[in-house]
Order: structure tokens, then sequence, then C-alpha cells
């Protein structure tokens, strides 16, 4: 799947794009030639190890000469979210793209969750991309379009010991069929990619290994490239769904990594073929 180099002067917001994942998806766009505003929070979310991201993401893009505005906002705050739509007009002009990829991830049952936990896991990972949806789409009408792509998750088809995530994720599937139905005929595009294969590392995911990420993706089943995913292959996916190639593309979801969400996991490599 080539990925075309978007017009120069294309914006796009990153949400959670100082960490991990995001971090991967916000230097990859800037080097195919995007203009991309980041945000985050620099303390640490629950079950995740993300903090204090900017200042050395700021030196990098600095040292790359990539067109990249940082800042630190909470995407489940409509407050923080409206600062973030006003400075990417006001520093960019116009608003292209949106990748909805803040998320956390606490693991536990309806038992173990408890209230205040669930609420958090949902403002974040679903009313956070609901508020950010809300925000740019006036923005994409006006200039004839947009596209919008929602970082989700196998989880959303339901996985063990992340209620709240799963449920979470699950609706990230709902809402962008949803806004892909309503923004048709606005030519909003909205996809979904979902992050796979067990190699990409992230707060969330380093997190759930007490930070130790040597013990992160063991015994992981990779991807149909022989190995297992990384952020960038993450970032690809993204930059495709965003880019003039993916022009006629919403409604979908695309699976980067190992798809054991479709079916059931993937088989163990044959003793033959080791």
């Amino acid at each position: 799947m080539s990925v075309a180099v978007p017009v120069p002067g294309k914006a796009v917001i990153v949400t959670g794009g100082t960490f991990g994942i995001g971090r991967a998806i916000t230097l990859t766009l800037a080097r195919k030639g995007w203009r991309v505003l980041a945000f985050g929070l620099e303390a640490a979310q629950p079950s995740s190890l993300a903090a204090d991201a900017i200042p050395a993401l700021r030196e990098e893009v600095a040292r790359e000469g990539l067109a990249v505005e940082l800042m630190e906002a909470d995407v489940s705050s409509g407050a923080d979210v409206a600062g973030v739509v006003a400075r990417a007009i006001g520093v960019f002009g116009r608003i292209d793209g949106l990748v909805n990829n803040a998320a956390i991830g606490p693991l536990g049952t309806v038992e173990t969750t408890d209230e205040a936990m669930w609420d958090r896991i949902h403002a974040v990972n679903l009313k956070g991309p609901y508020l950010m949806s809300r925000a740019v789409i006036p923005h994409m009408r006006a200039q004839g379009g947009g596209a919008i792509v929602n970082v989700g998750s196998g989880a959303g088809h339901g996985k063990p010991n992340m209620a709240a995530y799963a449920a979470s994720k699950g609706g990230i599937f709902a809402l962008s069929a949803a806004m892909a139905y309503d923004h048709f005929h606005d030519r909003i595009r909205v996809n979904t990619v979902l992050p796979g294969g067990g190699g990409i590392v992230s707060g969330m995911s380093l997190g759930r290994v007490g930070g130790d990420a040597a013990r992160f993706g063991r015994g992981a089943p990779g991807t149909a490239a022989g190995r297992v995913a990384t952020g960038e292959d993450l970032a690809h996916a993204i930059g495709f769904l965003l880019s003039e190639e993916a022009a006629t593309i919403s409604g979908t979801v695309i699976d980067v990594g190992c798809f054991a969400n479709q079916g059931g996991p993937i088989p163990p490599k044959p003793e033959d073929r080791a």
C-alpha cells in the first residue's frame, strides 16, 4: 500500500500524539509533509507510563525541522478540546485531518472496575473522539471535506479482563460507522485502524507489564510480515487513510497486525517452517 505525500499545507490533529503510538503517528505524518498539532497529558494516566513526553519530542521535531505544534491538553475536557482546535486554526488556518488516538486501558472485570475508573476510561476513549470530532467537523465541512481516523482495538470485540476498555473500544466501531454515514455528503471520511501483532510499545502496554519492555510482546503472533508490528506500521496505514489515495474510503476498519479479532488467534507456526 503506497502512501501519497499530502498537498503541502494540509494540517492534522493527533490526540495522545506525544508518546508511544501517538508519537510514531505524529513523527511519521510530519515526515510525510503534514503540519501536525499533537497533544497529550504530561502526567501519567491510570495504568499508563506515558509522562513528561513533550520536551523530548519538541527537541526531535526541532532537529528534523518538522512542522509540529505541541500542546498539553486533556481530550476528555470540552474546554481543552476547544483550545486545541482554536490553536490549530490559529497556526495552520485549516484542519484537514484528525487522528483520535488518545486512550487509557486499565484492566479489570465489571466487578473489579470501580465506577470512577469506568467513567474515566469512557471519558478518554469514547467521549474524547466525540468531542474532537464535533469540534473539527464544522471546519472540515467549510473547507469541502476532510478525514478522521479513529484508533480502535481488537478488544472492541471483547477480551477477558478488559470490560471497560473493551466497551469503550466497541463504542469506537459504532461511532466511526455512524459518523461515516452522517458526514458522507460533507465529504468527511471516517475510518478505524486497529493496532495488533503484539509489538507496538505504548504507555498503556508498558503500564500493563509494570514498565518492563522486555516482557511486552513475548509470545506474540507477530504479523504477516514475519515480525511484530510497530507504531510506524500503524502510522503508515493512518497516512494512507488521510491521503487523497483514500478519497473514496469511508466507514472501513483496517487491522494493522494479526487480525486475531476476526475469528480467533493466529495458529502456531508449523514445525517444518520454523
